[in-house]
């Protein structure tokens, strides 16, 4: 209790059992530290990160080509997902938490199974860098933005664009909601 922040529950409780004869007491800080954990092994550096709809497991992408899945209690790596030709610039779990997107600097979305790290589709169309990719909430179609100022919606289980969203420039980060504003107003 000596070596608990001074501001915490655990030393304020326990103030009492501190030994008399204890003159000197260490510095502590005054609260609990926010950094749970680190997680390392990618190459290079990571662009994206999403945590799994249960929240059990936390999916990364990085510019060494690579997703990574990693148990998020424990920080262990689960799996490594090898398949983009580019840098890795998205990631998303389906809400069902058995499929991952990733979108890449090769400009192509790749779909793998959560589960075996299996890739299961690759989705060509975009004429730049994939920069944001978001699965809608029943699972079956996945939005890709990209800097080549395009939104397209994909049928995961058809593998064909099904629609094409143009702007003048749109954001490299999207959630599905804003998509959805987007698909809305603006479908061609």
């Amino acid at each position: 209790m000596i070596f608990s922040p001074q501001a915490s529950v655990v030393r304020m409780n326990n103030l009492h059992k501190i030994p008399r004869w204890l003159k000197k007491t260490p510095l502590v800080e005054h609260e609990w530290a926010s950094l749970i954990q680190t997680l390392a092994g990618h190459l290079s550096s990571v662009t994206a990160v999403a945590f799994s709809p249960d929240g059990k497991r936390i999916a990364s992408g990085s510019w060494d080509k690579t997703i990574k899945v990693w148990d998020a209690a424990t920080g262990d790596l689960e799996k490594t997902l090898a398949g983009h030709s580019g840098g890795v610039e998205a990631v998303a779990f389906s809400l069902d938490g058995e499929r991952i997107a990733s979108g890449s600097t090769d400009t192509t979305i790749k779909v793998w199974d959560a589960a075996t790290g299996d890739l299961e589709k690759t989705l060509a169309g975009h004429s730049f860098w994939v920069t944001a990719v978001a699965f809608s909430p029943d699972g079956k179609w996945i939005a890709s933005g990209s800097r080549d100022k395009t939104i397209k919606l994909w049928n995961v289980a058809k593998s064909s664009k099904a629609l094409k969203l143009l702007g003048n420039s749109i954001a490299s980060r999207f959630g599905f909601r804003a998509w959805q504003k987007i698909a809305v107003s603006n479908v061609i």
